[in-house]
């Protein structure tokens, strides 16, 4: 992806190297006196607003399934106790309602206790635990399993399952009644999965599109909320007719939400929705509620561990992915291919992929053709879905997916961005960089809106990630519509004339690199409006910005704006590519650190990306091959003493184990004992 760089990177290379001249000797990071690390979120005050919201299950005495995600009884109540004597104080959706219109704020380390699906040790077990201390709770059933005839098994997504284990309706009614149970919806009939691809993976039904193999279509938008709606119709019904009352708390099946299932949901009624995503619930945000989920019958160490992360400062390790490397044209090799990369990455015990969405077999960066159904580009294989799923699903990792802002080959009648020469005055089309559409035809946005909106609608999926190619040079664009907008937002018309004197140009830079993070904010928009408001964003920047933010003008990207624009920065700490010299690699890497690290909070928001390819000529060959896996994780653990938090490394090469699995795991893995 890297091997068709940009002729401004040699610039960029040179620059660097001479600021790196007088620092980079020393081979250990600077000292950071404790003072000026950054905190761990639950060393700092209860934000205004927020609360802890937890995710039962069912509640066993003894030997808990986890078929069930069950809890020991006497787990809970110690589990209980601690939240009692740690100060968390249990709150209505009331109170959350209400703060979320001006009224009173919510209280410090409060708390939302929700229970899942209507099991019947909410009445036996967990009902008397809440009169006993007074708390509120929240039970979201699922409609046809508390149908279920008493002398019928339940049809538990699949598995027969005993009735006695869910509630009845009368059950429900009473502790409806009592006044501190809400019963919201877990769906009527959507607790299971659905086909969701031409390889058949069963999908959650209340956020994906089914795909019928008969056909080899997709469900349509109209036919999949036409499904939703008449859900959400019978489940308001029966809950309504039990309780006297509408409900207004929606809990996604599986966490797994949908942005069109959630306008549904809330023109009926729903102003709270409940996901299994972490983080800290806000009163600002109310239809993307993340809980914690409660597994494993935690031991309470682990359940306050859990309970003390305040806000979403995850920490994030990532391998980036390429596609290319699973397609081949053997759908059997290709599912092999793909079954080896899960594998590997759940080895890796990692949290995080960044999974290509577009084939780039030639590496030039201009895509051809994509791995999903989509309107404008030929789809090279339906298989970002499928793989996607795989790793969601039993490689257990959050998965972003990775796409181009401006680099697709689509018709020739749209806008590409033009570069001026000044000692010619032409303008045309640079070959030595990436080749994109222009971000100022309007073409040329909907079709690239188009395409994330494809993408969205067949695929589930955490974040997108946006590429490196959202640049724009100080020569760059110089279409004309890109200088009709230049025009109309009061810069001068040629660019000549942008370029004029050092205030205009600094204008003409921050009006570009602005009108790139707004454009990738629609697009995030479009992805939402589908896929649910969960999705988070990152955006690849590149080091120079950071390390020399007059070098904004080379690209049109900036520190401070990524970091205010979306969920995670992500700079390519890629000494290599920027033509640092291997002694001066440490130095520079600590540099780069420290920047980020100089803006508060700017450390939570990061993830670094090392290089796992040399993509410098070497011996007549494109690029100088794999980077030695030990170097990489060198690379890795030096970040991480830098002060880096999140970090990962591009690409990864499942097929020749590169980086090396038992090198890399104990470099980038989150797990508590990487070496097992």
């Amino acid at each position: 992806m890297f091997a068709h760089l940009p002729r401004i990177r040699s610039l960029a290379g040179l620059l660097c190297s001479l600021f790196l001249l007088n620092g980079c000797a020393k081979d250990i990071p600077a000292f950071v006196p404790p003072e000026q690390r950054p905190s761990h979120n639950f060393n700092e005050p209860w934000p205004k607003n927020k609360y802890l919201a937890l995710a039962y299950h069912d509640i066993e005495d003894s030997d808990p399934d986890q078929a069930f995600v069950s809890v020991k009884t006497e787990h809970l109540a110690e589990q209980f106790a601690w939240l009692r004597e740690n100060g968390y104080r249990p709150i209505t959706v009331d109170q959350i309602l209400a703060a979320s219109k001006g009224g009173a704020p919510l209280p410090e380390k409060a708390v939302l206790l929700t229970f899942d699906d209507g099991y019947r040790s909410f009445y036996t077990r967990v009902f008397p635990l809440l009169k006993a201390y007074g708390w509120p709770a929240i039970l979201a059933p699922v409609g046809v399993w508390v149908d279920t005839p008493e002398d019928q098994d339940v049809d538990f997504g699949g598995r027969p399952t005993e009735r006695e284990r869910f509630l009845t309706w009368d059950q429900i009614r009473e502790v409806a009644r009592s006044g501190l149970v809400e019963i919201g919806a877990h769906t009527d009939a959507l607790h299971y999965g659905v086909p969701a691809n031409p390889q058949g993976n069963q999908q959650p039904a209340a956020a994906a599109h089914a795909y019928d193999a008969g056909t080899g279509q997709y469900e349509t938008d109209a036919a999949y909320e036409a499904r939703i709606a008449n859900d959400v119709k019978r489940i308001t019904g029966k809950i309504r007719r039990v309780t006297g009352k509408a409900p207004r708390v929606w809990v996604w099946p599986y966490g797994a939400a949908s942005g069109q299932a959630s306008r549904i949901i809330q023109a009926n009624g729903y102003p709270l929705v409940l996901t299994l995503d972490e983080g800290l619930g806000d009163a600002g945000k109310l239809a993307d509620t993340p809980r914690v989920l409660v597994s494993n019958d935690p031991q309470l160490r682990n359940f306050a561990n859990a309970s003390m992360v305040m806000e979403n400062n995850l920490v994030m390790r990532v391998a980036h992915v390429d596609l290319d490397y699973v397609y081949d044209p053997d759908p059997a090799q290709m599912d092999r291919n793909l079954g080896d990369l899960v594998q590997r990455i759940a080895d890796m015990r990692i949290t995080t992929v960044f999974l290509q969405a577009f084939a780039d077999p030639a590496g030039d960066g201009l895509v051809k053709s994509v791995y999903f159904p989509n309107r404008h580009l030929p789809m090279r294989a339906d298989l970002f879905n499928r793989a996607a799923w795989q790793l969601k699903s039993r490689a257990a990792v959050d998965v972003y997916a990775w796409l181009p802002v401006l680099s697709y080959d689509l018709a020739p009648s749209i806008a590409r961005v033009a570069s001026w020469d000044p000692s010619t005055g032409a303008t045309a089309v640079n070959p030595q960089q990436y080749q994109r559409l222009s971000p100022f035809d309007p073409r040329a946005r909907q079709q690239i809106i188009d395409l994330y909106e494809d993408l969205s609608r067949h695929a589930l999926f955490n974040g997108i990630l946006f590429h490196d190619d959202a640049i724009l040079s100080d020569f760059e664009d110089a279409g004309p519509q890109a200088l009709a907008a230049y025009r109309a937002a009061g810069l001068p018309g040629t660019l000549r004339e942008l370029r004029a004197d050092p205030a205009t140009l600094q204008r003409w830079t921050r009006y570009k690199s602005q009108y790139l993070i707004d454009f990738t904010k629609t697009l995030a928009e479009h992805v939402r409006a589908i896929r649910g408001p969960q999705i988070k964003t990152a955006r690849n920047i590149f080091a120079e910005p950071i390390l020399h933010p007059e070098s904004e003008a080379w690209f049109a990207q900036n520190l401070d704006d990524f970091l205010a624009a979306y969920d995670w920065t992500a700079p390519m700490a890629m000494p290599w590519m920027e033509n640092i010299h291997a002694d001066h690699a440490d130095a520079w890497l600590d540099k780069l650190v420290k920047a980020v690290g100089s803006r508060p909070g700017a450390l939570n928001k990061t993830v670094f990306e090392v290089q796992g390819r040399d993509w410098r000529p070497s011996a007549g060959q494109e690029d100088s091959g794999h980077v030695d896996s030990a170097l990489m994780a060198h690379w890795l653990r030096r970040l991480q003493l830098s002060g880096a938090r999140s970090f990962g490394y591009y690409p990864d090469d499942f097929t020749q184990n590169q980086p090396r699995l038992d090198i890399i795991r104990p470099a980038i893995s989150n797990a508590w004992y990487p070496f097992q």
